[in-house]
C-alpha cells in the first residue's frame, strides 16, 4: 500500500447540490491525504459524477465548503479547478483527435515567444515539454502524432499527461478502463500506483469492484447521494461493496432465463465481407433469442453490428429480416423491418446530450405517431414515452425539462433503450449496452432484454464480459480477426474455451 501523509491534501464538509429541486448530493464529507489513492463507488445516480464535478469546477456546490491543501477551494469553472491543482480525466476524453499530442496537452495554455510585439506558440519548448512528460508516462510516440491514431489506452496516457503537465495535485479519474485492454488496464494502474508514491492524490470511481480493491488504499461508498460508508480497503469485499451501495443483497447477477427460440430466423446474415473489417461472416438470430458476441477489442464485433444497422458499408453478403432481404448500407430499411441498435459511444452517437430526455426518447418512434404531414399526435406519443419510462425503470426529476446529460450514465443507457424500444422493434443489437454501470443498472438491463425475448423479441448481445455473456445468452459466436471462430451453445459454455477461442487458439 502506499504510504499515506496523515495532512489531508483535500476534504470537504456537508457539500449539498439539487437539480430541479431535487436533492442529488446530500452533505457530502470526506478526506483525501497526499499520495492517497481513493475508491469512489455507487449505484448510476448515487452522486458520484455531481460530487467529482463540483470538485472538477464544472458544478457549482448549493451548500458546504471544500479545502484544497489547506486554502479555501470553491472553483467557478474546469479552468478554476486546473489552475489550482485538480485534473479531471473523463470517462469519455476530452481529447481533440485531428490534433497532435503535444497540441492537446498544452491546449488552451501553449508556451510563447514574443519579441516586439509579436506573440507566436514556441514550438520547440512545447516538443521538448511533450517529451518529457511522454517519458514519464512510458509512452513511445511522437508528440506530433495525432490522436487519432493512438489507441484507447495511448489516449488515456495523453490525458495523464496532461495532468502532469498543470503539476497536478489531485487527478480524478472516472471509470478510466472501459475502453481498454487487459494490457492497457495493468498499464495504468501500475502508473497510477507511481503517480501516488509521488504525492499525487487519486479519486479513483470505477464499477470495476475488483479493481478498485486491488488498486485503492481507501474506498468511499456512496448511496442516493450520501456518504453510506467509507474505510480502508482491507476492511471490504466485492459482496460488502455490492450490499452497501444498492442497500440490500443481491442473491442473482442475472434474471432467470426466460428465452425460448422458436427456431424462425428473425435475423440472417449470409457471407458478409468487408475488407480490412470482417470477412465471410454467417449467422442466424432466431426469435426468442439472445445471441452473444464475444471477442477481443480489435475482433470485428462493433463493426459488425454497425454494418448490420447500416451505419457502415458492406462489400459483398446479403442481411435478412425474417424472409425480406435487407436494402444495402440504408437504416431507414432496417428500422422498417425492426431493427433497433444501441452504439457503443451512447454519448456521441446515441443521445442529443443537450436536449430533454422526452425528445431524446421520441426520435426513432416520431413517424408512427405522425396524424398528417407535419402534426404528430404529441398526447399519445407522450403518454407511451412514460409507459416506457416506467418499463425501464427510468429515475429523473422531470422527462420533458431534464438534459439527458444531467441523467447519471446507466439512467442515459436505460434511455437509449427506451428511444428504441419506444418504436416496438424485434431486433436489438446491443453493442457493450453494460459498459462503466453499476450492478444493479446491469440487473435492470438485464430484465428489459429478458422481457424482450419472452414477448418474441431477439437480441444481438455484444459485450467484452465473457461472465454475462454466459450468464444471458442461449449461444455466443467467438470472433477473431473479423471472423467469426466458432459458435458455442449454452449447455457448452466455458470461459476459458470462449477465451481461447477469442484469441484464436481453438
Amino acid at each position: 500500500m502506499t504510504h499515506i501523509n496523515p495532512q489531508p491534501v483535500f476534504s470537504c464538509q456537508q457539500l449539498e447540490k439539487r437539480f430541479f429541486g431535487v436533492p442529488v448530493l446530500k452533505q457530502m464529507s470526506f478526506e483525501l491525504a497526499k499520495g492517497e489513492v481513493l475508491g469512489l463507488v455507487g449505484e448510476n445516480g448515487a452522486g458520484k459524477s455531481t460530487l467529482m464535478n463540483l470538485i472538477g469546477g464544472v458544478l457549482p456546490a448549493d451548500a458546504g465548503e471544500m479545502v484544497l491543501e489547506g486554502e479555501p477551494y470553491r472553483p467557478h469553472n474546469p479552468s478554476d479547478a486546473v489552475n489550482a491543482g485538480v485534473a479531471f480525466i473523463h470517462q469519455e476524453l476530452n481529447l481533440f483527435t485531428n490534433l497532435s499530442i503535444a497540441e492537446n496537452i498544452f491546449i488552451p495554455n501553449y508556451p510563447v515567444k514574443r519579441w516586439f510585439g509579436a506573440t507566436w506558440i514556441d514550438r520547440k519548448a512545447m516538443t521538448d515539454k511533450t517529451n518529457e512528460l511522454l517519458s514519464m508516462i512510458e509512452l513511445s510516440a511522437s508528440p506530433d502524432t495525432r490522436v487519432e491514431d493512438l489507441s484507447p489506452g495511448e489516449r488515456q496516457l495523453v490525458e495523464i499527461a496532461k495532468a502532469l503537465s498543470i503539476d497536478a495535485k489531485l487527478i480524478i479519474f472516472d471509470e478510466p478502463t472501459t475502453s481498454l485492454t487487459s494490457r492497457e488496464r495493468q498499464k495504468l494502474f501500475q502508473l497510477i500506483k507511481q503517480l501516488a508514491s509521488k504525492g499525487i492524490s487519486i479519486i479513483y470511481i470505477s464499477h470495476a469492484l475488483n479493481d478498485v480493491l486491488h488498486l485503492c488504499d481507501q474506498l468511499l461508498i456512496l448511496r442516493d447521494g450520501e456518504n453510506v460508508c467509507e474505510g480502508p480497503v482491507s476492511d471490504f469485499d466485492s459482496s460488502v461493496i455490492v450490499t452497501k451501495m444498492v442497500g440490500r443483497e443481491i442473491n442473482r447477477l442475472f434474471p432467470e432465463s426466460t428465452s425460448q427460440s422458436t427456431q424462425r430466423p428473425a435475423l440472417t446474415v449470409s457471407k458478409l465481407t468487408q475488407p480490412y473489417t470482417i470477412n465471410d461472416v454467417s449467422f442466424t438470430l432466431y426469435e426468442g433469442e439472445i445471441l452473444g458476441v464475444a471477442g477481443l477489442m480489435g475482433s470485428g464485433r462493433t463493426e459488425l453490428a454497425r454494418i448490420l444497422f447500416g451505419l457502415d458499408p458492406h462489400e459483398t453478403g446479403e442481411i435478412q429480416a425474417g424472409d425480406t432481404k435487407i436494402q444495402k448500407n440504408c437504416i431507414s430499411s432496417r428500422v422498417n423491418h425492426g431493427l433497433a441498435f444501441l452504439t457503443e459511444n451512447r454519448r456521441e452517437e446515441g443521445l442529443m446530450m443537450d436536449a430533454s430526455i422526452q425528445e431524446n426518447m421520441a426520435l426513432a418512434s416520431l413517424p408512427s405517431y405522425q396524424k398528417s404531414l407535419t402534426l404528430i399526435n404529441d398526447k399519445t406519443h407522450a403518454s407511451d414515452i412514460d409507459r416506457i419510462a416506467v418499463r425501464v425503470q427510468l429515475k429523473h426529476s422531470s422527462l420533458s425539462k431534464q438534459a439527458v446529460k444531467t441523467l447519471s450514465g446507466g439512467n442515459q443507457q436505460k434511455a437509449v433503450l427506451a428511444k428504441w424500444l419506444l418504436n416496438n422493434p424485434d431486433i436489438l443489437i446491443l453493442d457493450e449496452p453494460t459498459r462503466g454501470i453499476d450492478v444493479g443498472a446491469k440487473y435492470e438491463i438485464y430484465c428489459i432484454m429478458q422481457q424482450h425475448v419472452k414477448d418474441g423479441g431477439s437480441v444481438l448481445f455484444i459485450s467484452s464480459e465473457i461472465e454475462e455473456l454466459m450468464g444471458m445468452c442461449d449461444r455466443i459466436l467467438i470472433m477473431h480477426k473479423g471472423q467469426i471462430q466458432c459458435e458455442v451453445k449454452r449447455e457448452s459454455f466455458d470461459r476459458e474455451e470462449i477465451l481461447a477461442a477469442a484469441l484464436g487458439e481453438s
